[in-house]
């Protein structure tokens, strides 16, 4: 499969957060270990249990995460990440002291343990200093297009402020608009749609430009690079014909691969999850002697119609009026099923679709048929979605608020537009580890809660 990675370069610095408190923690645990016992110990168990702690709790906490542009106490929100961290492993520590044996019991904690977070800490935090810096030093872009992609392209503009790192300037293509992207002075990169009726004169401009040296790209991999997805109105069918990516095809050697992987996943989780199955499904009888279970028909692969079944979360005859659209504060959920869907352990049954091959780990989500007939209508290449395996978690799930609108419906389909053209195993593993995040933060299926 070809290999597409725009996710990658957007966290490649955050990425290199991870390897730089890697180091750091090395080289503090070492150095105090050789001030204090006159040796260089090198990897051990201790300093494998910090390090994994230090990076699992700097995750959790949003350290390895894109700052908002807008937050002017970005470096504050930082140094609290780090305290955070470092307490963290402090606390694992005092009561698990047993981890680690360097030096006598009583000097432990504040001959150690204290230096060791303090030094890794103060590395740690000058990384996350450079990193804001960085982010701050990148270039703006000049996005050239027509005037209905311009539009598009303003109202997507509206909801990145925050987390968008570049100044985006739309500019419709005109001869006498040559003079804005070619004098000396600040050069910005360059996104070009796909616009037929460019002058020669303006094409050869920009070909100037690419020889010597500046950044052009397409629009489309603009969009990739910088919004993390493709707004399916930038789409044309000749682009869906020619466009690379979209490699994850049944019968190919990957899709095999994440076959089994799905089917070794499904089947460690059920095995590891069923005492928290039982549990809720008590919870649910309880609270008002109802059904455990509750199933639903949602559109699989290549359209098909496939049953998923679910923990019950609602109340009963909750949709005796026909399919609805879930709300913030929905009356129709219950107590537990708060619960089950900011945690997604009402998504847990629907690990035996993924053994019986309806559904995948990774995936977009399957939607009801009957509301897909009106998305249909309104959403360009609303299909398209169903070239894949849908799944239990997806690239939009992690990426976007839990969504319950037809507009929400196309900003989720933008990600899994993304995804069905990025799909790979890498990807599938960022998305695990985020969908751990949002669970283990209690961020799931509500509608609204920015994930």
């Amino acid at each position: 499969m070809l290999w597409r990675a725009p996710w990658l370069q957007r966290r490649v610095a955050l990425m290199g957060l991870a390897a730089w408190d890697t180091t750091a923690l090395y080289l503090s645990y070492n150095i105090i270990y050789l001030l204090r016992l006159n040796h260089w110990e090198g990897w051990s168990r201790g300093l494998l249990v910090v390090s994994a702690t230090w990076l699992s709790i700097s995750y959790l906490v949003g350290r390895y995460s894109p700052s908002e542009r807008s937050n002017k106490n970005a470096a504050l929100i930082r140094l609290g990440q780090t305290f955070l961290a470092a307490g963290g492993v402090v606390a694992l520590f005092i009561g698990h002291s047993w981890l680690y044996q360097v030096v006598e019991a009583e000097t432990r904690f504040r001959g150690f343990l204290l230096p060791l977070m303090g030094l890794s800490a103060t590395l740690s935090t000058l990384g996350q200093i450079a990193v804001l810096k960085l982010e701050r030093k990148q270039s703006d872009w000049l996005i050239i297009c027509n005037e209905d992609d311009s539009n598009t392209l303003r109202q997507e503009l509206r909801g990145e402020s925050k987390t968008l790192r570049s100044k985006s300037i739309l500019l419709l293509p005109d001869d006498a608009c040559i003079p804005t992207f070619t004098t000396p002075g600040e050069q910005p990169a360059i996104a070009v749609g796909a616009i037929p009726t460019l002058s020669q004169q303006f094409v050869e401009a920009l070909l100037k430009l690419r020889e010597d040296g500046r950044k052009v790209v397409p629009l489309l991999s603009w969009c990739e690079q910088q919004l993390q997805r493709i707004p399916p109105e930038l789409m044309s069918p000749e682009w869906l014909i020619q466009a690379e990516g979209f490699g994850l095809r049944p019968g190919s050697l990957s899709w095999r691969i994440k076959r089994l992987g799905d089917v070794a996943g499904a089947t460690s989780l059920l095995l590891v999850t069923a005492p928290v199955l039982i549990l809720c499904g008590l919870l649910i009888w309880l609270e008002d002697q109802g059904p455990v279970f509750y199933s639903q028909i949602r559109t699989g692969l290549y359209g098909r119609h496939i049953r998923i079944w679910k923990l019950r979360s609602m109340k009963t005859n909750s949709e005796v009026l026909g399919a609805q659209w879930a709300s913030r504060h929905d009356p129709r959920i219950t107590n537990i099923g708060r619960l089950l869907r900011a945690t997604r352990i009402d998504e847990l049954p629907q690990l035996a679709s993924v053994l019986n091959g309806d559904l995948s780990l990774i995936g977009p989500r399957p939607e009801r048929p009957e509301i897909e007939e009106e998305l249909e209508q309104v959403i360009p290449h609303y299909r398209v979605r169903h070239w894949i395996r849908p799944g239990l978690s997806g690239w939009a799930q992690v990426c976007y608020p839990y969504g319950a609108s037809i507009e929400d419906s196309r900003m989720k389909l933008s990600y899994d537009l993304y995804y069905l053209r990025n799909a790979n195993l890498l990807l599938d593993f960022l998305i695990t580890i985020k969908t751990i995040r949002l669970v283990a933060g209690a961020k799931g299926a509500s509608p609204g809660a920015q994930q």
